[in-house]
């Protein structure tokens, strides 16, 4: 998963926690606060949703009668799903299985349900998967 940014500290009351000293806050300075953790959650929300962006993974199905997509990454577990050659999927991360074709990776496909298939019928778009 993409690590989310952490947003500041907040008070119990909603506020981001600023320090004690100096004069009482006024409502001005309230307002000032509370726009800036507005800005900091949106800054933050974006960064998130790039991060996402960025480590979206993708895989091209080359498997000509298509491919079975599994409960879990081993040839004897249950169908769940098929993908047609040539469909673009999902892919949120890849882990070892059962041998397919001198292959043991297995891709968590995230396309409607969750399901496995099996690396060596996906080939990649992009950048290979992180581990799961």
């Amino acid at each position: 998963m993409a690590a989310v940014p952490t947003p500041p500290p907040v008070s119990w009351n909603g506020h981001v926690d600023t320090p004690t000293e100096g004069p009482a806050p006024t409502d001005a300075d309230e307002a000032t606060e509370t726009t800036g953790a507005t800005e900091v959650t949106e800054v933050a929300e974006n960064e998130a949703e790039a991060a996402a962006a960025a480590h979206e993974y993708k895989g091209r199905v080359i498997a000509r009668s298509g491919l079975l997509l599994r409960d879990r990454p081993t040839r004897s577990s249950r169908v769940i799903g098929t993908a047609a050659y040539g469909q673009i999927v999902h892919i949120f991360c890849k882990t070892r299985g059962d041998n397919v074709n001198g292959n043991d990776r297995w891709y968590l496909l995230t396309d409607g349900n969750w399901a496995w298939g099996s690396a060596a019928y996906i080939e990649n778009i992009g950048q290979a998967p992180r581990w799961c």
